[in-house]
C-alpha cells in the first residue's frame, strides 16, 4: 500500500526542511520526501499546512497496569493525541516475566480477573501480544517489584544472595526475550526495602544488555535529592542508561526538587540520563499510598482487614495526611464506576459523612483499594522548569480507555492526563514555553535515542513511517489538534474517528 501526505510543514527530521513538503511512504517506509505534485497513490491526505512530526512515544504508558490493552485494542485515548509507540511494565510492574503466571504487581491498578494470564516469560507475552495486534507500537520492561514478589512473596526484606542471582537470571532471560530493560518502583511497598547494593547489581545486568534502567524514585518529597544522589550513584557505577518516571515537583518539597533537578542538570552530556514529566498539576496515584506508611505494609488482603479493623482504623485515621478533598478525583474504581470523576467531598456527600477522612477509608473499602486517584499536589511553575530542562522527555503515565464508541470505554471518566497529554504539552510549546522542534523532540527522537527504538522517531527516508500531523494556533490553553496518525504505514486515526486497522507492532529491545 502506499500513502501521499501533501502539504505540511515537517518537523522532527533528520535536518531541517523548509516551506512545505510532501511525504511518499511505501509499506511501512518513508521512501521520498520533497514535492511530488504528480504523483499518485492508494490514499492521499492533505496536510493543509499543518505540522507532520514523527509519531509520539509515550515512555510512561500505563494501558498495560490498567489491563486495557486487552480491551482496548485500539488505544483510542492515544492516537487521538498522535502517539504512535507505548513503552510499558514502568514502576516496578510489568505484566511478565510471570514466575507463577499471576498478576499481584497490578492489582492496585486494573481488575486482574478480567484478563486470562496465558504466559509466564517476556518473549510468551508478547507473543500473546502479537496474536491479537494492538493499533500502536508496544514495548515492555521487565518490573522489580513483579519479579521480587514472585521470589519472596509478600516478605518485606533484603533478597540473600542465591535470590539475588536468581533474580539476574529472570531477568536476563527478560532481556534476551525482548524486554528493553528494568523498572522500579521504589515509593510503593514491596520496593522499599530494596537495598542499593541490590539496586546496583540489577542495573549491572541492564547494562551489560544495553538497556534503560528506569526508577519511580524512594521518595518523591522532602527526600527527593537524596533519592536522585542515589539514583545517579547507580547511573554511573553502572554506566546504564537511567530514567526516572514523573519526575515532578510536589509542593511542599519545592526547595528540594530544585536541588535534585540541580543536580541533573549537572550531569556531563555523555551520561544517558534523562527524567520524564507531564504538564498537568495532579499526581495519579493508587489509593492505598494515602494510608500511612506504617499501615501500607503487606498485601491486599491484610490491608483490607486492617482498614475494616475497628481499632486498628482509629489509629490509621489518626495517622492520615490532611487531605484536599476538592483536588481528590476518583479517576478508576473497577466495578465502582459510580465513583469515577467525583471528588472526595462529593463521595463524602454520597456516604452523609464530614471529614474527608472517613470519606476515604469508606471509599477504600468500597472499591477494595482497586482504586486510581488524581491528586492536585504538583507545583504548576517548578513543573514548566522540568519541561524545558534538556533531561527531560515527556509521558502520560497514564492509560486509554479503548474506542470510545464501545460501552465499556464510553463510560470511564477521561480527565485530559489520558486525552491530551501530548496534544497539551505541544500547545504550552506553541504558546511560548519551548520552540515547538524542540518540543517535538522530546516525545519522538529523544525517547526514540533512550530506547533504541531504530528507525522510529525523526522524519527521514528509509524511517518507519509513524507519523503524527498536527495543528495548533498558539494559544495558551488550547491543546494542539491532531488530524490523522499513522502507524507503520497505516492511517490508524483521521479527523478523530478511529480507521479499524491494528497495524501496531510488538517491539523488542535488540543490540
Amino acid at each position: 500500500m502506499t500513502l501521499l501526505i501533501r502539504n505540511v510543514r515537517i518537523l522532527g527530521g533528520e535536518k531541517e526542511f523548509s516551506g512545505l513538503s510532501d511525504v511518499f511512504v511505501n509499506g511501512d517506509t518513508i521512501s521520498a520526501i520533497g514535492s511530488f505534485p504528480g504523483k499518485k497513490a492508494d490514499i492521499v491526505l492533505d496536510g493543509q499546512g499543518s505540522y507532520l512530526a514523527p509519531g509520539f512515544i509515550d515512555v510512561g504508558s500505563a494501558s498495560d497496569h490498567y489491563l486495557t490493552l486487552f480491551e482496548g485494542r485500539e488505544q483510542e485515548d492515544f492516537l487521538l493525541q498522535g502517539v504512535t509507540t507505548l513503552m510499558g511494565g514502568m514502576c516496578g510492574a510489568s505484566l511478565a516475566p510471570l514466575a507463577y503466571g499471576t498478576l499481584e504487581s497490578v492489582q492496585k491498578w486494573g481488575d486482574t480477573s478480567r484478563v486470562n494470564v496465558n504466559w509466564h516469560t517476556v518473549g510468551e507475552f508478547l507473543a500473546s501480544l502479537e496474536a491479537h495486534p494492538l493499533a500502536v507500537n508496544f514495548g515492555t520492561l521487565a518490573g522489580h517489584a513483579t519479579i521480587r514478589r514472585a521470589l519472596i512473596g509478600e516478605d518485606l526484606r533484603d533478597l540473600t544472595k542465591n535470590e539475588m542471582n536468581v533474580f539476574a537470571r529472570m531477568l536476563e532471560e527478560a532481556m534476551t526475550e525482548g524486554a528493553f530493560g528494568l523498572s522500579t518502583g521504589l515509593s510503593y511497598v514491596h520496593a522499599r526495602e530494596a537495598s542499593p547494593l541490590e539496586l546496583s547489581f540489577l542495573a549491572d545486568v541492564v547494562a551489560r544488555f544495553g538497556g534503560v534502567y528506569a526508577t519511580h524514585l524512594r521518595d518523591e518529597g522532602k527526600g527527593i535529592a537524596a533519592s536522585v544522589n542515589e539514583t545517579i550513584r547507580i547511573a554511573e557505577d553502572r554506566r546504564v542508561k537511567t530514567l526516572i518516571s514523573h519526575f515532578m515537583p510536589l509542593r511542599g518539597a519545592e526547595e528540594e526538587y530544585r536541588a535534585a533537578l540541580r543536580m541533573i542538570e549537572a550531569l556531563p552530556d555523555s551520561v544517558p540520563f534523562r527524567f520524564d514529566a507531564h504538564p498537568f498539576p495532579d499526581s495519579l496515584l493508587p489509593i492505598y499510598t494515602f494510608l500511612p506508611e506504617w499501615a501500607q505494609n503487606g498485601g491486599v488482603k491484610v490491608l483490607l482487614a486492617n482498614i475494616k479493623d475497628d481499632w486498628l482504623v482509629s489509629k490509621i485515621r489518626r495517622d492520615m495526611p490532611a487531605l484536599d478533598a476538592e483536588h481528590f478525583i476518583v479517576m478508576d474504581a473497577p466495578k465502582n464506576e459510580m465513583f469515577a470523576g467525583k471528588n472526595l467531598r462529593e463521595v463524602a456527600a454520597i456516604y452523609g459523612l464530614d471529614d474527608p477522612r472517613d470519606a476515604l477509608l469508606k471509599l477504600m473499602v468500597a472499591t477494595n483499594l482497586k482504586c486510581s486517584v488524581l491528586y492536585r499536589n504538583i507545583d504548576e511553575s517548578l513543573a514548566s522548569d522540568a519541561l524545558t530542562s534538556a533531561r527531560s522527555i515527556v509521558a502520560s503515565n497514564a492509560p486509554s480507555w479503548g474506542r470510545r464508541g464501545t460501552r465499556q470505554a464510553s463510560r470511564r471518566f477521561r480527565p485530559r492526563r489520558i486525552t491530551s497529554t501530548f496534544t497539551t504539552f505541544l500547545g504550552l510549546a506553541a504558546a511560548g514555553l519551548m520552540p515547538l522542534d524542540a518540543a517535538v523532540r522530546k516525545i519522538t527522537s529523544a525517547p526514540a535515542a533512550m530506547f533504541g527504538l531504530k528507525g522510529r522517531g525523526l522524519i527521514k527516508e528509509g524511517a518507519i513511517a509513524d507519523l503524527a500531523c498536527f495543528r495548533t494556533d498558539g494559544a495558551k490553553d488550547e491543546p494542539a489538534e491532531v488530524l490523522f496518525t499513522v502507524v507503520n504505514g497505516f492511517v490508524a486515526e483521521s479527523d478523530g474517528v478511529f480507521k479499524g486497522s491494528f497495524p501496531g507492532k510488538i517491539l523488542r529491545r535488540t543490540v
